[in-house]
């Protein structure tokens, strides 16, 4: 295969996703959704190939112009374009991707900003998918979209499931857009800006934590929390999407 004007594998992140199990079931959980499907870095076309057999509208987007071309010649009946995935419109109903480790972060900050999307089912490192998942405790950038998101940890992937073989094992993450978001959209801005100084605020509990973060008095901190259903031993990275939604509409319509 010729070198892509944009590098190598190694430049590019490729790691194709060869695992049978893991290829079958992303398909199952794409089948669980409905309309159509954009999938993000499809290299050789082992995910597309499978996804192309729902008989929904597909389009396929690779930045290696080599593979595209070459996925053209065997999947014609298929969109497959030449398209970096931190760019491409996110329009589709479903985003799909074995998203290239080195930019995980910026594909996700850019799902849970933009596009129509309604769910998205995307193969990243293991601990990635974890945490967005919540296991073993929040982030700050899954309590950022949890009012408007809900995460789910899928399944895990062997390292040797990839070829070329990468250092750590994968990850399957779910995302699905709420139906009824837990905080006005509106108030999304702020709202992420509350927990952003809530992550990164001080006090040895999360009423100190939030009287700080609010610039409100500690007494009312401690009810504004137990309102919320929180305990006062938790801290931030212990909050479900229910108790975030619940802190900020209270300290936002002080």
């Amino acid at each position: 295969m010729p070198r892509s004007i944009h590098g190598g594998r190694h430049e590019l992140g490729q790691n194709f996703l060869t695992h049978r199990l893991t290829l079958t079931r992303i398909s199952g959980l794409v089948r669980q959704t409905s309309g159509s499907i954009l999938e993000l870095g499809c290299g050789d076309g082992a995910l597309t190939r499978a996804l192309a057999q729902l008989g929904r509208p597909l389009t396929a987007i690779d930045i290696d112009e080599h593979r595209v071309h070459r996925l053209r010649a065997t999947l014609p009946g298929i969109r497959i374009e030449i398209a970096d995935a931190t760019r491409h419109p996110l329009d589709a109903e479903v985003v799909v991707g074995n998203i290239p480790f080195h930019v995980t972060t910026p594909i996700l900050r850019r799902l849970l900003s933009r596009g129509r999307w309604n769910e998205a089912v995307l193969l990243t490192q293991w601990e990635v998918a974890r945490k967005r998942a919540g296991v073993g405790g929040g982030t700050m950038m899954t309590a950022q979209s949890a009012p408007w998101f809900e995460f789910s940890l899928e399944g895990r992937v062997p390292a040797w499931g990839f070829s070329p073989q990468p250092s750590v094992d994968g990850g399957l993450l779910a995302i699905t857009r709420r139906g009824s978001p837990l905080v006005p959209v509106s108030d999304r801005r702020a709202y992420e800006e509350f927990v952003r100084v809530m992550f990164t605020g001080r006090g040895g509990s999360l009423p100190a934590v939030l009287a700080g973060a609010a610039g409100i008095p500690m007494p009312r901190a401690r009810r504004v929390v137990a309102a919320a259903g929180v305990t006062g031993r938790s801290l931030p990275r212990d909050l479900r999407p229910e108790h975030w939604a619940a802190l900020w509409l209270q300290v936002s319509r002080e």
